[in-house]
């Protein structure tokens, strides 16, 4: 059985009327024809999407099978609690190119989400911008004081959009989202997203558009109400906190996962402490260089460059990897508690 070693997974492409091309201006990725290139899934394990390994002694692996068949190496500290339940891999990585302003949408929590058929996990999310338009927003949370019956008056008036909380992001700015909170992409961004491993979306608002059909979307306007948390008022950009280590600001750290991010210029170990980790460059480039065999794309060098908008998951069983950069680099690393 082939040792396990840094992989990398082929971009899984969703296509929605709101995207564009950016995902391959931006970020590098090889897009066929169209301009609604929305999503780019770089680590997925769900019946929407299935991460497959690119490269190396495992390609043409699933993610869910590393998960069921590798779970204790992949996993490591968290392989008892994961294997016990639904056997997923817990959290979705991707990054997202918004050409158009997204729908307003809350996504239920976990014990909302266990409920349905079939059954799913909460999704809990957070955003990190990666490039902004001038004059791009974001709408998350509702604005104060808002409430239930005050915002279901405003969404079957068309305006809710009046009942939202919205402000301009900076690149590097994280907004952390956790179920029960409304939100949207405004057009103009592109955004690297880390959530938990659901794909279920209760849609409140599309702004009183149509789809390429001529019919406006399907909204679930009583499934958002109820899912909301109206208690959590407008949302800010998380404010950065600094670690023990001088390259490393942690942006979030919740139950569902831990978001750090790295800014480097000289070689640093990443991950080899028993958990899995999702990397990925948002600036800049870097090698890998890793003791496990088997994972290099130039076998002779013994390493693996990733450029920007190029991601890497670091099982749990591995010692650490060195990154190396060749200047200042940027990247984030996500993941769980």
């Amino acid at each position: 059985m082939a040792p396990l070693y840094p992989l990398q997974f082929a971009p899984l492409f969703k296509r929605y009327l709101w995207g564009g091309r950016r995902l391959e201006t931006v970020l590098g990725k090889y897009l066929g024809d169209g301009t609604d290139y929305a999503e780019s899934w770089e680590v997925a394990d769900h019946h929407a999407g299935q991460s497959i390994v690119a490269a190396g002694p495992l390609a043409g692996t699933s993610l869910g099978t590393l998960v069921r068949e590798r779970g204790p190496e992949l996993l490591g500290r968290h392989a008892p609690a994961i294997l016990g339940g639904a056997a997923r891999f817990p959290l979705l990585f991707k990054y997202l190119d918004s050409q158009r302003d997204l729908s307003v949408q809350v996504h239920p929590d976990d014990a909302a989400a266990a409920r349905l058929d079939p059954p799913d996990l909460g999704k809990t999310e957070a955003w990190v911008i990666v490039a902004a338009e001038p004059g791009s927003r974001v709408y998350v949370g509702l604005r104060a004081g808002i409430d239930r019956q005050q915002l279901a008056k405003a969404t079957a008036a068309g305006r809710t959009d009046e009942c939202l909380h919205s402000f301009e992001p900076n690149v590097g700015d994280c907004i952390f989202i956790p179920a029960g909170t409304v939100h949207a992409l405004g057009a103009g961004l592109v955004v690297a997203e880390i959530q938990q491993a659901s794909d279920t979306t209760y849609r409140l608002f599309d702004w009183n558009r149509v789809g390429h059909d001529g019919q406006p979307r399907a909204l679930h306007i009583e499934q958002a109400l109820a899912a909301i948390d109206y208690s959590a008022g407008p949302v800010t950009p998380a404010l950065p906190q600094s670690t023990e280590r001088p390259q490393v600001e942690r942006l979030v750290a919740c139950d569902k996962f831990v978001l750090d991010r790295w800014t480097i210029s000289d070689r640093v170990p990443l991950g080899g402490d028993e958990r899995v980790h999702i990397v990925t460059v948002i600036e800049g480039n870097l090698t890998l260089d890793s003791p496990a065999s088997g994972f290099c794309r130039d076998a002779e060098q013994g390493t693996i460059m990733l450029t920007r908008g190029q991601t890497v998951v670091l099982p749990a069983c591995l010692p650490a990897t060195i990154a190396a950069p060749s200047t200042k680099c940027v990247l984030l690393d996500a993941h769980l508690p």
